[in-house]
């Protein structure tokens, strides 16, 4: 668990900045050059690619440089960490609700 905690860390870390969820965007239609995506961006390539490197750190996103080249891919499996982490989270306050609910509407004798 400790291990799924960190990775889930990282994930959120890297997905907390708006430039890398831009990225993560894009390559949601398909691969990309760095140099396509950070031509999107107001900023300096050397300062684009710290966020390639923390995107590629975290498991989001691959990258293969052919040539001079490097190309972006998106690695969306690793997005299903933060999906089972809302999930799990979504059946605990669904779970909430429930109990209030019944708390609120059911009868006192039948709460026993």
């Amino acid at each position: 668990m400790a291990q799924y905690s960190t990775e889930l860390d990282g994930v959120l870390v890297a997905l907390a900045d708006p430039t890398r969820r831009g990225v993560i965007r894009r390559l949601g239609h398909g691969p990309r050059s760095v140099g396509d995506l950070a031509g999107e961006f107001p900023m300096t390539l050397p300062s684009f690619m710290k966020h390639v490197r923390v995107l590629e750190t975290n498991g989001l996103i691959s990258t293969v440089k052919r040539g001079r080249v490097r190309t972006c891919a998106l690695r969306p499996g690793r997005l299903a960490l933060v999906d089972d982490w809302l999930a799990e989270q979504r059946r605990i306050w669904e779970d909430r609700t429930d109990r209030l609910e019944h708390l609120l509407t059911d009868p006192p004798e039948e709460r026993r």
